[in-house]
């Protein structure tokens, strides 16, 4: 084969299994909906398991459901039938993918789940088999033409993963679960750090430098070189945030007052200061102090603005490697 056919085979390979995406979800039916209706509703945990290639599809799958709050785990077919099986619990939900349905190694599976009233969900490809009849709900993968003179596993494992993957993204929406839920199961890495919240970096309402708007300028330098933010929060007799005021305001009012010191907080401040809610992604928040050209951000509850709980500092969402 001439080398720059090679690109060929790629375009080949994908074509194929595009058309095999094609025909999987011309064929979503309403056991997809039970399917994810028993996922959400499962009291114990989600089995997967499948035999070759199939089983690799199981081991993605599993790790996929526990990322988005379903604990999974794939279970090796081979070992089934050597003790293993004893894993399975009636209130599990176990789900077999194969391709022909009669994969002698998960025959027993099926036995023992049908003797035992485990909801079994079959991912299968041929609708005269014993995993396809023997399943609780049947999610039916339509038979395609693999790639490699039509013998290698291709396009039926890439509808494998996808029917899969539609399974826990509907199963996550389902339950409502969110950024914030996702970032709890992935703290570490790229996606912790796209995930992290105002929340995560903001200082908290014990080092917020709080003074009374109606304070002399005196006690409010006193807090802000005790704190050592370069910032003051004014607030007023109701603990509402009322104004801002930072060291470059403190250093122009000192070039055009006698006596600083004098002055009432209320006087120097910025009021009606910027505020964001504490769930924000601490991305956003960063693009709002590039574009406001400001170094700190206020941070509220819900829609409470004028009640702060935290103060954001440039400083830490650098130091967190926001982008």
């Amino acid at each position: 084969m001439k080398k720059n056919n090679y690109k060929n085979v790629a375009r080949n390979v994908i074509d194929l299994e595009i058309q095999a995406l094609k025909k999987l979800k011309k064929s979503i039916n309403n056991s997809f909906n039970q399917a994810v209706d028993a996922i959400v509703k499962c009291q114990s945990k989600i089995i997967f398991c499948g035999v070759g290639k199939s089983g690799k599809i199981s081991a993605k799958l599993a790790s996929t459901f526990a990322s988005v709050g379903s604990p999974s785990f794939a279970l090796s077919s081979g070992d089934s039938s050597h003790g293993d099986m004893g894993v399975i619990s009636k209130k599990d939900v176990l789900i077999l993918i194969s391709y022909s349905g009669e994969t002698q190694e998960l025959k027993n599976i099926i036995q023992y789940a049908n003797r035992n009233k485990v909801t079994l969900i079959g991912i299968v490809s041929k609708k005269n088999s014993t995993l396809y009849k023997a399943s609780d709900i049947k999610l039916y993968i339509p038979e395609v033409k693999e790639a490699g003179h039509g013998i290698v596993p291709t396009s039926s494992t890439a509808s494998q993963l996808a029917m899969g993957d539609a399974l826990a993204i509907a199963s996550m929406e389902y339950k409502k679960f969110g950024k914030l839920d996702f970032k709890k199961f992935h703290p570490s890495g790229s996606l912790s750090t796209k995930l992290k919240t105002v929340e995560d970096l903001m200082i908290r309402k014990k080092g917020i430098p709080f003074i009374n708007e109606n304070s002399n300028m005196k006690n409010a330098l006193d807090v802000m070189t005790k704190k050592k933010l370069g910032v003051l929060i004014a607030i007023n007799k109701k603990k509402l945030t009322t104004g801002i005021i930072t060291d470059g305001q403190i250093r122009r009012s000192n070039q055009k007052n006698n006596d600083l010191k004098k002055l009432l907080v209320k006087n120097i401040m910025t009021k009606n200061p910027i505020s964001i809610e504490k769930d924000s992604l601490a991305s956003k928040s960063l693009s709002i102090m590039s574009e406001k050209k400001i170094t700190s951000l206020l941070v509220h509850k819900n829609k409470k603005k004028r009640l702060t709980i935290g103060l954001l500092h440039l400083h830490a969402l650098l130091k967190a490697n926001i982008q």
